[in-house]
């Protein structure tokens, strides 16, 4: 063999060799990467488990005070969310499930709205991270599997990560769902003449249909019902108020209703912001630039209305008690009752 030949199958064994490790250890390291992942999801996977866990003992709390004849349910599904939180995690699937089973034999229609929204909220966490994890559990053991990584023990010494198998709730809120947990704040808004500011609006799927409805929305993440019914205000009138010039919440109103397409189970919270305290008329300019793109393209206009024009109305207005209920409002003081309306 010439010494050229030999040179070159040095220098070709040499390269297949710097491909080869180049391969190896890019597996190598891809492999780790997805170990991390995999951890990363667990991790989120056992904080959304652990904070059902926690909101369904609130509910189990709740469920007493709702109703006396619950206590054996309340203390079962206490004893779940107990059991869900202390066990180890070979025996987590079925604790789990145990909670799941315990959770969908609540009667959500009784809870205060709130917590129902917050029981909601937690178990589509729960379900989008246990889709998160159980995508990088495939993920990973699709490249552990491969014949290469398993001869030459490429995963080192990390476990064989396993899926995590429980049944999932459903997700409320999709199409033909169960109804949405929607609590908002609504500021019943009256001008130098005491008139009620109305917006009307239509539902996008049903755009013949329209109604009259007073200013606000609904509350987000973190927020309590005064702050929620200031920000509406600012976002849909351009008008700012400060805590003190919002008396209430005087109406609390529970209603289930559909929005396009979708069903929602509302509570609404009304408070009472009148501007006629300083005696002045002067116009209110309405500014409604805050609005988002559903109010843009499903509020169609605004007006003041009086007392008389909502008693001969016949428009939809909402809450339908509105035209009975104003007059007393108007000329009471508020005794700090909250009343129940339609």
């Amino acid at each position: 063999m010439g010494t050229g030949l030999l040179i070159t199958l040095l220098a070709i064994a040499l390269v297949v060799a710097l491909v080869l490790g180049l391969w190896l250890a890019a597996t190598a390291n891809r492999l780790d990467r997805l170990h991390v992942r995999t951890d990363a999801a667990w991790a989120a996977l056992d904080a959304a488990l652990a904070r059902r866990a926690v909101v369904g003992r609130a509910v189990a709390a709740a469920m007493r005070l709702e109703d006396a004849g619950a206590d054996v349910a309340a203390d079962k599904l206490r004893a779940a969310a107990e059991r869900a939180e202390h066990t180890e995690r070979s025996e987590r699937e079925e604790a789990e499930n145990a909670l799941s089973l315990q959770l969908a034999g609540v009667d959500r229609g009784r809870l205060p709205l709130a917590l129902t929204a917050e029981l909601i909220d937690a178990e589509q966490r729960m379900v989008i991270a246990r889709r998160v994890y159980n995508d990088a559990v495939r993920d990973t053991l699709g490249q552990r599997r491969r014949r290469v990584v398993r001869w030459l023990k490429l995963a080192g010494t990390a476990p064989q990560p396993e899926y995590f198998e429980i049944v999932e709730p459903a997700l409320t809120g999709e199409l033909g769902g169960a109804p949405l947990p929607r609590p908002s704040a609504r500021v019943l808004l009256l001008d130098g003449e005491r008139r009620l500011l109305l917006f009307n609006g239509h539902d996008p799927g049903r755009p013949d249909t329209r109604w009259w409805f007073t200013v606000g929305g609904g509350v987000e993440q973190g927020e309590d019902l005064r702050s929620a019914a200031l920000r509406e205000l600012v976002e849909e009138t351009g008008i700012r108020l400060d805590d003190q010039d919002l008396v209430g919440p005087m109406w609390r109103r529970r209603v289930v209703f559909s929005f396009d397409g979708r069903a929602y189970d509302g509570e609404e919270w009304f408070f009472l912001a009148d501007l006629s305290g300083t005696g002045e008329t002067v116009e209110i300019r309405i500014d409604t630039s805050g609005f988002t793109d559903v109010e843009n393209n499903t509020v169609d206009g605004h007006r003041w209305w009086s007392v008389e024009e909502l008693r001969d109305t016949e428009e939809t207005v909402y809450p339908v008690q509105l035209p009975a209920l104003l007059p007393d409002l108007l000329s009471s003081t508020w005794d700090g009752t909250v009343r129940a309306v339609r």
